[in-house]
């Protein structure tokens, strides 16, 4: 009883310490934001790191740099808000206010910190959610006017976040169309760097949305301390990493303000969107792991639930295809054994038919020609073989070479006095006019409303905005964002009618792979390039914050070097699909596909419910491994891959990861090309991740996939 008191007493002190220096701590169960209140009145970032297991021990910590810096005061450094007031005058002043904690019905944890400016009365709301068992915290903010005029935002950070260590290296995830998410690394030095984007309909074509910090040293992929962070944004984003004089680090994330100047009016509150970061102890590795288990559990469309493996018409058919064809390939989706059939681009339109790119994007009626009895024969024919009917669509772009082009120039992205710029033949539709917003909505609702089992959508956004200028803004700074809130009306109506509706976010590629948008989509297309070689990059470079499960990965003719063998496992690594035509394989890769999709089926618990290890990189030499461990380490799967190795190369063991060492392993390799599974041995989980096995070969692409099962 004694001790008990003692414990309270010691509790009570602890809270009363922090209550009476105004210390606001944020943390999960191994991470810890903590703000505090200064004699000044205004709010400081005290410390961001491992957790501390006495909050009292904060109060012991410095100061630190201002929480959320304004622009025109005394501070010289990038500001994360820009205010330019009714008078003119463009400097803001924050001062706390007050400070919430709530606790949600999924265990998260949310803090609400509010700031003023004593002489302009305006509001800022700093918002964090706290996800404890996951090591990820999510930061956004509200700003209010409360101004008797309307007010400009020029700069709105979503986040700002600061660090005072020896040294910062930042990895970066860029390149083009079909060349995406490639891994560059930099240490930074005194001034700033930026990562951002302009393309206004999608976030990204040359430059990921998302970026990894490596505290004190280069970020490693199983040790040291690594934040990483990605913005739930399908727009402009800007992330500006400035080192100051002190060596003193301040992360900026949140809508790349360039042409993108808010105006509120008085009363109004602007929202910038969602910034999620997570800091790891266990390097890249564990931060990727923090991500994918936030990501099922939180915020994922479907997070928890399965994902349909799927045979793609396009690289079958292309644009020219019938009802017959389609038929047909019902039975090949059927024959191959995946769950459904996804018919892709050129179904619609009739006066300027979809016989290619440059023509009846808008006019999304059934293509009489090839399609004289609409879907029902095709729905008809995938029921009978049990499967799923699903459908490519691109409901926010408009070829000028359309019905709807003709009878609504008004809704088009378009400059009224130059020359059209097209990429792709196409332009973006004003999704900042709400009639536009209803026009996108129903090209799904009234499918679906024809034919209620489609069960799959193939959402595509090939063009990002040219032509800057909008038919409808009154400002026309606005409609950079304006845009994306339009497409967030559209798609809060898709999930509220249809809340179980499968729908793959596909943009040219992975121009849109966000965190938002995979509220409203269960998985998204990480590259237009599907040659097995590259998508071991791709793959790699999006397992950095993604799941298996989100990431689309098909097997397709891309790379006839390569077997069917070597696609399909590398395909496996995410959320399988084929785009082929089953009639060009021969008997052995046809039973081989076969038999790869059972496998994958079999192994869905560990692939798109488990830990991902990276075992080894693609980028340290010729060879790379990826790992899928069952959370309660009975199963796993690992994908072994040579590409091009060198003659006579000298190889190593694969040391695997998230075992449990104390259990023995049957090891075999199965989805061999002969179809036959091959008995490797019994281990212990200690020998398997300490000692490995060798999985590599001297052969060129080719490839191995093995089963780890505790007996």
């Amino acid at each position: 009883m004694k001790r008990t008191v003692l414990l309270l007493a010691s509790a009570a002190v602890a809270a009363t310490a922090i209550a009476d220096s105004k210390i606001i701590p944020i943390e999960t169960d191994n991470v810890g934001l903590v703000y505090s209140v200064g004699d000044d009145g205004r709010l400081y970032q005290r410390y961001l790191g491992r957790k501390l297991d006495r909050q009292s021990e904060y109060a012991n910590l410095p100061q630190g740099i201002e929480a959320y810096l304004t622009h025109g005061m005394e501070d010289y450094f990038e500001p994360a808000l820009h205010i330019n007031h009714a008078d003119g005058n463009q400097s803001t002043l924050l001062k706390y206010v007050d400070s919430a904690t709530t606790t949600n019905a999924d265990g998260s944890v949310s803090t609400v910190i509010t700031l003023a400016d004593p002489v302009y009365k305006d509001e800022v709301k700093m918002h964090f959610t706290a996800f404890p068992d996951v090591d990820v915290i999510s930061a956004y903010t509200e700003i209010k006017n409360n101004e008797n005029k309307p007010v400009e935002l020029e700069k709105y950070a979503s986040s700002l976040l600061s660090f005072n260590r020896p040294a910062y290296y930042l990895t970066q995830y860029n390149g083009d169309w079909a060349n995406e998410a490639n891994l560059h690394e930099q240490k930074l030095e005194y001034g700033k760097k930026q990562l951002d984007t302009n393309l206004g309909s999608r976030h990204n074509m040359f430059l990921s949305q998302f970026f990894q910090l490596g505290l004190d040293e280069p970020a490693q992929e199983n040790s040291g301390e690594v934040l990483a962070g990605t913005l739930g944004w399908t727009g402009n984003y800007r992330y500006t990493f400035e080192v100051d004089n002190k060596g003193m680090l301040r992360v900026i994330s949140g809508i790349n303000p360039y042409n993108s100047e808010y105006t509120i009016a008085k009363g109004e509150t602007f929202t910038t969107p969602e910034f999620f970061f997570t800091l790891s102890q266990n390097g890249k590795g564990g931060a990727s792991r923090n991500f994918h288990d936030w990501a099922r559990q939180y915020r994922l469309k479907d997070g928890q639930g399965d994902r349909m493996t799927l045979l793609n018409n396009w690289e079958a058919t292309y644009f020219d295809f019938d009802e017959a064809k389609l038929i047909q390939l019902c039975k090949d989706a059927k024959t191959l054994g995946v769950d459904m059939f996804l018919l892709d681009d050129g179904w619609f339109a009739n006066k300027y038919p979809r016989n290619g790119d440059t023509a009846g994007l808008g006019d999304w009626g059934e293509n009489e020609a090839k399609l004289p009895n609409g879907f029902y024969p095709v729905i008809e024919e995938a029921k009978k073989q049990g499967v799923k009917f699903g459908l490519w669509i691109e409901p926010e772009m408009v070829n000028p070479k359309s019905e709807l082009y003709e009878q609504h120039k008004d809704w088009v992205i378009t400059l009224p006095n130059r020359d059209e710029y097209y990429f792709r033949n196409q332009l973006v539709l004003d999704l900042s006019n709400p009639k536009v917003q209803d026009y996108v909505f129903s090209v799904l609702d009234d499918l679906k409303t024809k034919y209620p089992e489609i069960a799959f959508f193939k959402w595509d956004c090939n063009s990002p905005i040219t032509n800057i200028y909008s038919p409808y803004e009154k400002n026309q700074k606005h409609l950079y964002v304006d845009y994306v809130k339009g497409l967030y009306n559209v798609l809060d109506r898709v999930k509220a009618k249809y809340p179980d509706l499968a729908i793959m976010m596909c943009a040219g590629g992975s121009g849109r792979g966000d965190y938002k948008g995979l509220e409203y989509f269960t998985e998204f297309w990480p590259s237009d390039n599907t040659d097995p070689v590259e998508r071991l990059f791709i793959q790699w470079g999006f397992s950095q914050v993604f799941p298996a499960k989100t990431l689309c990965a098909h097997v397709t003719s891309w790379n006839r070097d390569a077997s069917i063998k070597f696609k399909t496992d590398v395909a496996m690594m995410g959320k399988l699909g084929f785009d082929i035509n089953l009639h060009e394989l021969s008997e052995g890769d046809l039973r081989y596909a076969q038999q790869a999709v059972r496998e994958y089926n079999r192994l869905k618990p560990a692939i798109l419910h488990g830990d991902q290890f990276r075992l080894v990189s693609p980028y340290e030499g010729e060879h790379t491994s990826t790992m899928y461990v069952t959370k309660d380490k009975s199963n796993a799967v690992v994908f072994a891959f040579d590409v091009y190795p060198r003659y006579n190369e000298k190889l190593y063991n694969v040391k695997l990861a998230g075992l449990d060492p104390a259990k023995t392993y049957t090891v075999k390799e199965i989805n061999r090309q002969d179809c036959n599974d091959s008995h490797v041995g019994q281990y212990s989980g200690n020998y398997l991740m300490n000692v490995g096995l060798p999985m590599f070969s001297g052969n060129k692409l080719s490839s191995r996939v093995y089963e780890v099962s505790a007996n």
